[in-house]
């Protein structure tokens, strides 16, 4: 699943010739441009590869996609809801710098200390959170202004200081 990068939904269908709207957090305007391929998550783990007959950003988070072999509003309708991905490769020519799922790779490290890569990043209305594995388990770590400290992107670190005893509640 690694290989993947989770870059938004396939919310609906725009037009009758089978276009469907493509909301992702690439943190900028992207008409997609040299991707051939989206990966659509059929079911949980399971990609099948769409090819890009043509794409057109919208604003900064839609983009209309179409898809080789759907020609109409009902074949569209079939992916409406489903989960977009793309290589890994394609992802880093993709994504803004400065959008927060750029932030997947890089190194968590809490006052100094390395904690881990960070493994997804979830985008909520007042705070981010980004996933980690730590000691075995699942950590979710808010960054917002009072927890942020620094991100390095030439090294790929993103530095936090955490309240006290938020990283026990998970491994302990």
């Amino acid at each position: 699943m690694s290989e993947y990068i989770h870059i938004g939904k396939l919310v609906a269908s725009f037009g009758l010739k089978g276009d469907l709207i493509l909301k992702h957090e690439l943190g900028k305007k992207s008409p997609l441009k040299g991707i051939e391929v989206i990966f659509v998550e059929e079911q949980k783990g399971n990609f099948l590869p769409y090819f890009l007959e043509s794409a057109k950003a919208a604003n900064n988070d839609e983009t209309h996609v179409k898809f080789e072999g759907i020609n109409s509003k009902e074949s569209a309708g079939r992916l409406i809801s489903r989960n977009a991905w793309v290589t890994d490769t394609d992802f880093r020519t993709l994504v803004g710098k400065s959008a927060p799922i750029a932030m997947l790779g890089y190194i968590l490290f809490n006052e100094g200390e390395e904690l881990a890569p960070i493994e997804e990043v979830i985008n909520q209305p007042h705070q981010i959170l980004v996933r980690i594995t730590l000691k075995g388990k699942e950590v979710l770590i808010p960054l917002h202004e009072e927890s942020l400290d620094k991100i390095d992107h030439a090294k790929k670190q993103v530095h936090v200081i955490l309240p006290d005893g938020l990283l026990e509640i998970y491994t302990e």
